[in-house]
């Protein structure tokens, strides 16, 4: 999952946002100088992106990529996740979505100071730029996945996996749609009320 999905399954707290987004940014970072409530979003992160990973629904769209782009694609999932649950949001929550942003955002300008600085920087940016605003539209995945490719310091066949989402588009709607509750029944979130999504719009 990506920074929206993150935000979204963590405590509605400044502390638990800020641990909950840490584990993209935790490299060097000295885990016993963390809060309680920040470990705690930390660790959470890890649990999610764990079940994430070893989801089934998730696992046959990652074989979906072609090989050159199998590498990343739990990259490029991360981030489509993110969209679609964007596009999808009032399946899953009664709460405006540019409300919760709107707090998202909020939360992490007041955790800059627990942040490391590469953190920091890229939290700004993503606030600066509406990122998640940017995430609700496949040209803005694509966008975003494009810059990723291009900060990967070895040579790679990453750029261009735009192309393959628009391809499995579809495919990878509903395997993200038959994904996403059981991440809810596993983990919650102040946003969603439980597990079963109503799946009849959208």
């Amino acid at each position: 999952m990506n920074f929206f999905a993150h935000l979204v399954l963590a405590e509605p707290t400044v502390e638990s946002r800020v641990g909950n987004l840490l584990g993209d940014f935790a490299r060097g970072v000295n885990q016993h100088s963390l809060t309680a409530d920040v470990l705690q979003g930390l660790i959470n992160h890890r649990r999610v992106d764990q079940f994430t990973d070893q989801h089934p629904q998730v696992l046959q769209m990652k074989r979906s990529f072609t090989t050159q782009r199998r590498r990343f694609a739990g990259i490029a999932l991360d981030v489509l996740f993110d969209h679609y649950l964007l596009k999808h949001w009032s399946l899953y929550s009664k709460q405006p979505k540019q409300q919760v942003v709107n707090d998202l955002y909020r939360d992490l300008l007041a955790g800059q100071s627990m942040m490391p600085e590469r953190m920091q920087q890229v939290t700004l940016r993503m606030i600066e730029s509406d990122w998640f605003r940017a995430y609700e539209t496949l040209d803005g995945v694509a966008y975003a996945l494009e810059r990723v490719a291009g900060r990967i310091r070895f040579g790679n066949n990453f750029g261009g996996v735009g192309e393959e989402l628009a391809l499995h588009y579809p495919q990878f709607e509903t395997g993200f749609k038959q994904f996403l509750p059981d991440l809810i029944e596993q983990f919650s979130s102040p946003y969603i009320a439980d597990g079963k999504a109503d799946q009849t719009g959208g």
